[in-house]
């Protein structure tokens, strides 16, 4: 057929789908029903709507540096600008690091804001995870021993070097001079090395042993106003014993605002 055939023609073409598709509403129409045409669907997104171009920017930078959801990753951004709108002193304090995402996220957006003021303290053995306790089991009730067992086995899972996990940080702009990581078991190294006041405290060793040792202290160094964000609370048994253990032993009543199915994020009120 030649190339100029009415049949190939746009006018013609359209007039002739005009035409069915009156056939078929009408057809339609008889029996009792109707044709709208509804809007086509928004195409999905890798992240929540509510979430700000910065915050986003933020979670692709970091993303292959955590094992963390982007939900505990926007938490942990807003807490720092929180903590910058309202003026709460203190450092900022990771105990369970690996390869560095979460503090870096946090170093990001106080660069964003221009505050550079705070220490960074990042606490990790940075080579080894340590052997889960008899308390430590998860939500489903398997054994975190077994669990470590499986995981470790998953390149995914593999350390950084502390000298690159310390790059990392500081690639965000962050001053060097405010990073501080403090290599080996928190069991060992604090409170011999920790910041007298914190602004915010991120837990994210998982066990019942070291949350419980970072509780004991670290949690009373916490300025009224600040943060305190347990990583692992609503997916590891051991870790949220401890959190509940040490909050009723001291009479504190926290509210631990869900993040996701497992982060939990409290302001901590005066004491």
């Amino acid at each position: 057929m030649p190339a100029d055939s009415d049949s190939l023609r746009p006018g013609k073409a359209q007039a002739g789908k005009r035409a069915a598709g009156a056939l078929v509403r009408g057809a339609v129409r008889r029996l009792g029903y109707d044709v709208v045409r509804t809007p086509s669907p928004a195409p999905p997104s890798a992240y929540p709507p509510d979430f700000d171009a910065e915050t986003v920017a933020t979670i692709d930078a970091v993303r292959p540096y955590t094992l963390t959801s982007v939900e505990r990753i926007a938490a942990l951004c807003e807490a720092i600008r929180y903590l910058e709108r309202a003026g709460i002193p203190g450092d900022v304090v990771e105990c369970g690091v690996w390869r560095g995402g979460s503090m870096m996220a946090a170093a990001r957006t106080l660069v964003g804001l221009g505050r550079t003021q705070r220490d960074l303290y990042l606490y990790d053995t940075f080579s080894v995870f340590p052997r889960p306790g008899e308390r430590d089991v998860d939500v489903w009730g398997n054994s975190v021993a077994e669990r470590l067992d499986a995981d470790l086995q998953n390149p995914a899972y593999d350390y950084l070097p502390e000298e690159q996990v310390e790059r990392l940080v500081r690639s965000t702009g962050y001053p060097a001079d405010r990073i501080h990581s403090v290599r080996g078991l928190v069991e060992d190294t604090i409170p011999a090395v920790a910041p007298a006041t914190i602004a915010l405290l991120r837990l994210d060793t998982d066990l019942y042993a070291s949350t419980a040792h970072e509780m004991e202290h670290l949690f009373p160094r916490i300025s009224p106003g600040g943060v305190l964000i347990v990583d692992d609370y609503g997916e590891f048994l051991g870790a949220k014993a401890a959190i509940d253990e040490y909050l009723k032993e001291h009479d504190v009543v926290l509210l631990l605002s869900r993040i996701d199915h497992t982060g939990r994020l409290a302001v901590v009120p005066p004491r």
